[in-house]
């Protein structure tokens, strides 16, 4: 079996999760490209091995504890044991709280925390085997509230508890666990947000730069950076964190 270290990359078709996997693979890592279908993660599957990387796709369904015992399995066989878990998938389903929906509120809480705690137990007995493991879990500056996302919001403050009891829980066994609260990142997702408030991406994007210290909006691949160190070697000392990569101070 190759000693080359496996990550899985959940939502990892566009977006963060891409960016993520790339870097990732650039850094040595063989990546399992999850997204909730296979065929999604083509173009990001081609743009590691196109750079000499190591890539597969997989298709599952991160809420669902059977779709992710699968998944992993075929991680472990066509990459070998996983030994670092991003969780990024998520999905938006913005409203008021008075016009959010029952569906709308169980829909998101189960593909981000839901989703986050059944990758993350399927992978953790090969960290815990291998006595070295990281998870790197996709919070939000959201989760200090935000109009509009009581269920986004929710979900990406318990992320943060969930990693912080993922870092007490697992530390003994060589594994890390960080969060990452990303502030405004240009994605299709907050592209999709400018649009359901009605106003063009570009204004969007300068109102949001305006509120920012460093005067800009954030890419994914300044996620990525984030999370390539807590994934490093450099990284050992450093578990139960949040990070706010938001372009300067938060409240």
């Amino acid at each position: 079996m190759s000693s080359q270290k496996v990550a899985i990359v959940t939502g990892s078709a566009r977006g963060i999760g891409a960016a993520v996997a790339k870097r990732l693979a650039a850094d040595g890592l063989a990546v399992a490209v999850l997204d909730l279908n296979a065929d999604s993660c083509a173009d990001t599957v081609s743009a590691i091995t196109a750079d000499g990387g190591k890539a597969i796709a997989v298709g599952a369904d991160v809420a669902d504890e059977s779709s992710v015992t699968a998944a992993v399995a075929k991680v472990v066989e066509e990459l070998g044991p996983p030994t670092v878990v991003v969780n990024n998938a998520g999905v938006l389903r913005d409203n008021l709280l008075f016009k959010m929906s029952v569906d709308d509120w169980d829909t998101v809480l189960a593909v981000h925390l839901r989703g986050a705690f059944n990758v993350t137990k399927a992978a953790q007995k090969h960290m815990v085997d291998a006595g070295w493991g990281r998870v790197v879990n996709l919070s939000s500056t959201s989760a200090l509230g935000n109009r509009g996302q009581a269920n986004y919001s929710a979900a990406k403050a318990g992320m943060q508890g969930f990693t912080k009891t993922l870092a007490i829980e697992l530390g003994k066994f060589g594994v890390t666990a960080n969060a990452i609260a990303p502030g405004f990142i240009e994605t299709e997702m907050t592209a999709a947000t400018a649009e359901r408030v009605g106003v063009p991406f570009e204004d969007f994007k300068k109102a949001a730069a305006s509120q920012i210290p460093v005067n800009r909006t954030g890419v994914p691949e300044d996620i990525a950076h984030t999370a390539s160190f807590f994934v490093s070697e450099g990284a050992g000392f450093v578990s139960g964190q949040v990070v706010y990569v938001a372009g300067g101070p938060k409240d």
